[in-house]
C-alpha cells in the first residue's frame, strides 16, 4: 500500500479512537452514574389516651414492649360504669315489655272484667230509674220530702253515668291500644336501646388498646392514678410502614420518580434493605441540619418519602441512612 495513503488512515483512526475515549473531546454528556441520597427514618409517633376519665386500674405493658393493633395496654376501674349499665339493661326490659303488652291488645280476662261492669252500671242504672218512676208520682201530693226526691233524682243521673263510663272502658277494650300509643312504645324502646349503647360504648372506653403494631416509647402514668379525658398515658413508635425521608438536590430531581426502587443502608448494620419511592414533594425546601450529606446544607433540595419493604426492626426511628438508586434516569440538562 502507498505509504502517503497510510498516513491519513491512520490519523483517522487515531482521531476516532481519541473522540471515543473522550466522549466527543468532552462535548458530550458524561453517562450518569448511580444516584446517592441520605435521610433519616421517619419518626412516626401517637400519642394515647382513654377518651373518658377515671381511675387506671391497670398497666400491663412497660416502656420498649412491642405490641399489635388491638392489644390492651391500660384499663379504667369499670366500677362507675358497671351500675349505668344495669340501669340501662332494665330501662330496656322495661320499654320492651311495655311495647309487647300494647302489640298483644287486650286480653280475655280484661274484656271479660270490662263486660262485668257494664252489666252491674246497667243493673244499678235500672235500680235508679226504677226508684225514680216509683217515687215521682209522689211529688205533687208532697208524700216524700224534697230532700228525698232529689237523691233520687242524683242517684239515678250518675248511674246513668256509670254505665255509660262503663260502655266506654269496654269499647276501649275491645278496640285496643291505638296506633299512637304503639309508635311512642317503640319510640321509648330506642330511646332505652340508644341509652344502652352510649353506657356499654362508656364501658368499651374503660379499655386502652393499641391503635396499631409499634413500641412502647413512653408510659406517662401509673396504676392508681386518676387521668383526664385525653390525657397522654402512652406514646407509641408505628413500626409499620416503616419510612424513610430523604432528600434530593434540585438539579437530580429529574432522575427520580414515584415507584423507583431503591436500597437503604445504615452505619453499624450489614443489611441492605430494599424499598420503593412513594412520595416526592413539590416544594423546595433548604436541607435540614439533622441530613448527613456531603453537599452544602444551604442547597434546596426536594423532600421524599421511601417505604421500606422488608424491615426487621433494625431500622430505628430518627437513624440516618444511606439511600442508593443504581439505575437513574439520566439528568435533564
Amino acid at each position: 500500500m502507498n505509504p502517503r495513503r497510510i498516513i491519513p488512515i491512520a490519523a483517522i483512526v487515531i482521531l476516532l479512537i481519541v473522540a471515543i475515549v473522550t466522549r466527543g473531546f468532552g462535548l458530550l454528556p458524561k453517562p450518569e452514574g448511580p444516584l446517592t441520597l441520605y435521610g433519616n427514618v421517619d419518626i412516626r409517633e401517637v400519642d394515647l389516651g382513654f377518651r373518658g376519665g377515671g381511675r387506671i386500674a391497670q398497666i400491663p405493658v412497660e416502656e420498649g414492649a412491642h405490641v399489635k393493633a388491638g392489644d390492651l395496654l391500660a384499663e379504667l376501674d369499670t366500677a362507675p360504669v358497671a351500675d349505668r349499665a344495669a340501669q340501662a339493661e332494665a330501662q330496656v326490659a322495661q320499654a320492651q315489655a311495655q311495647l309487647l303488652k300494647l302489640r298483644n291488645g287486650s286480653r280475655k280476662q280484661d274484656i271479660d272484667a270490662a263486660r262485668a261492669r257494664v252489666t252491674a252500671a246497667a243493673a244499678a242504672a235500672a235500680n235508679a230509674d226504677e226508684d225514680y218512676a216509683r217515687r215521682q208520682p209522689l211529688v205533687e201530693p208532697g208524700a216524700i220530702s224534697k230532700a228525698i226526691w232529689e237523691q233520687t233524682v242524683s242517684a239515678r243521673d250518675k248511674a246513668r253515668a256509670s254505665l255509660n263510663e262503663a260502655k266506654a272502658s269496654l269499647a276501649l277494650v275491645e278496640i285496643g291500644p291505638r296506633s299512637e300509643d304503639i309508635a311512642a312504645a317503640q319510640a321509648a324502646v330506642k330511646a332505652a336501646e340508644a341509652a344502652r349503647a352510649s353506657v356499654r360504648t362508656d364501658t368499651s372506653d374503660t379499655r386502652l388498646v393499641a391503635s396499631s403494631d409499634g413500641t412502647v416509647v413512653t408510659r406517662a402514668r401509673e396504676p392508681g392514678a386518676i387521668v383526664a379525658p385525653g390525657e397522654t398515658v402512652f406514646t407509641l413508635a408505628i413500626d409499620r410502614p416503616l419510612r424513610v425521608r430523604a432528600y434530593i438536590a434540585e438539579n437530580q430531581l429529574s432522575r427520580i420518580a414515584p415507584g423507583m426502587a431503591v436500597t437503604v443502608t445504615a452505619d453499624g448494620n450489614d443489611k441492605t434493605y430494599h424499598g420503593t419511592i412513594g412520595y416526592i414533594s413539590p416544594r423546595a425546601e433548604f436541607t435540614p441540619k439533622t441530613v448527613q450529606t456531603a453537599d452544602l446544607r444551604t442547597d434546596l433540595v426536594y423532600r421524599l418519602r421511601i417505604v421500606v419493604n422488608d424491615p426487621d426492626g433494625k431500622l430505628r426511628q430518627g437513624q440516618p441512612v444511606t439511600v442508593g438508586l443504581a439505575n437513574p434516569a439520566p439528568a435533564k440538562r
